[in-house]
Formats: C-alpha cells, structure tokens, sequence
C-alpha cells in the first residue's frame, strides 16, 4: 500500500483542479467529489459522497461555491464529517461566512478533527502556477500539518488568526478586489461618455501606476470583450454580499463597498458566469447610445 498521502477534494472545479494538478506534481495523490461525478481532465477517481471520500482520503481540502453547498457536503450521513476518522485534517478553501468557518470548526473539533479555514487569494491563473497565497484560520500548530498542502498550491501561506480569521481575511481582499474594479469601470464609462476614443482609453489605464496588475488584466479583458470566467460574476457578488452582511454585525461602515456591491449585483443578473470584469460591459452599455 503507497504511503504517499492520498488528498480528497470536495469540489474539483476551475480551481480545485488546478491546486490538484500542483499537489500530484509535488508528489501527492488525489481523489475528488462532485455532485456530478465531473471535474478536472478525467484523470482523477472521483467517489460516490462526501463521506466515501472521507473514509479513504489522508487531508481533505473542500473548494465549494457557497455555504450552503459547504454544509451539504459536511454535514449529514453522507457528508465529510461522519467519514472521517479522529485525527484527520480537514482544510476548507472556499469563501464562504466567517461564522460558518467557525461552526464548521467547531464541529470538527467535536469530532476529534482538525479544521483550518484556508481561502486562497489569486483566480486561475494562479491556481495554475502555484502562485497562490493561502489565508489560513486556525491555531499554529494546526497550520503547520496543511503546510506541506500549502506550498504545493500557494507560494505564500498567511497566518491570519484563530478560525474564521481566513474567511475575514478573504473578504477583506475580495471586497477591496470589487470595489476598486467598480471604481475603475466608473472612471471608463465617463472617459467614453465624454468622447474620450476607447482604444486610447483603455491602453492609457493600462499603462498607469494606479491600476493595479490584477486590475490591468480585467481592462485588457474589457478592451477585448473577452470575459471568460477567472472569477465568475455571481461568486463576486456572493463574496461581496458575505462582506456587507458580515460588516453590519460588527457595524462597520462600508459605503463605497455597498455601493460596488450594487453594481456587481446588476453584472451577476446579466452575466452571472462571466468574470466579474463585465461590469464593464454593464457600464459601456448605459453610454453606448448616449448622445
């Protein structure tokens, strides 16, 4: 029997599937879950449940797109926690409400497992390179079993705090991530509702320092009309609903978020699996026809 240590994902989509490819590279084996029974390029061995993969998997890292699919594939007779054995570790990437990352942490715990909430910062691009920087909850000496999986996947690992610390972190990073993308299609739309030509427009924001790097490839992708999803608009809006949601409990004022979280909104109704950045193509068509 191998004795390299088999990871079990719970969700093999766009990302998973990458950070999967990054960890078999460093010598690890995997094995997936999906509603589906689909993921990847057909060479992962994918299990029936939640739980089948617990029983046979060392670590298993969740990378789902929301809470309520997080809690269906933990909880429950078929679900991650009534397969795992005490001891095992339990690494959950997906962005979803820090207090979910809490109880899902607490859960474990009761079950004798170790949970860290573990959101990632980076889009596929990242995931593909390894080039991922991990957001870690939990306690140090938790953080240090997942690290061997964390440099497979990440080239920076941020210890953010006890558990639930990753996902406020994440949203803090996401947030900041949609308000400013909201900011700059703001200041596109007025160059073309001005008379400002597009092509210069978008080649001369592409040149400027105060566009981020993140944010200059979302302007390429406008300029080209090409939104293929890195980060699909309805996890954006997700992400940022988690944010305002979670900042009115602490009652911290977020205004210019709200109000980015707005406009995401419309581009989730719109282009709900785009990338985010076609808030763009939102914004455009408000002034396309403007006399």
């Amino acid at each position: 029997m191998s004795t390299t240590p088999l990871v079990g994902f719970v969700g093999f989509g766009a990302m998973a599937s990458r950070m999967g490819a990054n960890l078999v590279k460093a010598g690890y084996r995997i094995v997936a879950y999906t509603p589906s029974g689909k993921g990847g390029d057909g060479s992962t061995r994918f299990l029936p449940t939640p739980r089948a993969l617990a029983q046979e998997a060392d670590i298993v890292v969740a990378c789902v797109p929301d809470d309520e699919a997080l809690d269906k594939s933990m909880n429950g007779p078929d679900g991650v926690l009534a397969g795992m054995k005490s001891g095992g570790l339990l690494v959950n990437t997906s962005t979803v409400a820090p207090e979910t990352s809490v109880t899902l942490a607490q859960a474990g715990h009761a079950h004798g497992i170790t949970v860290i909430d573990a959101p990632v910062a980076g889009s596929t691009p990242e995931a593909e390179s390894g080039n991922l920087i991990v957001l870690a909850g939990g306690t140090a000496a938790d953080i240090s079993r997942a690290q061997g999986v964390f440099d497979a996947i990440g080239r920076l690992t941020i210890h953010a705090g006890p558990p639930g610390s990753g996902s406020k972190l994440k949203l803090v990073i996401n947030g900041i991530m949609g308000a400013t993308l909201a900011v700059v299609a703001e200041g596109v739309t007025y160059g073309l509702a001005s008379g400002l030509e597009r092509g210069m427009l978008f080649d001369a924001l592409d040149e400027v320092p105060v566009i981020s790097p993140h944010h200059k490839r979302k302007l390429k992708a406008a300029k080209a009309g090409d939104f293929s999803p890195q980060f699909p608009a309805r996890l954006m809006q997700k992400d940022m609903r988690l944010l305002m949601t979670d900042a009115a409990r602490h009652t911290a004022p977020l205004p210019a978020m709200a109000a980015a979280t707005q406009s995401l909104s419309l581009t989730r109704r719109r282009h709900p699996n785009e990338d985010y950045s076609a808030l763009f193509a939102v914004m455009e068509s408000m002034v396309a026809n403007t006399p």
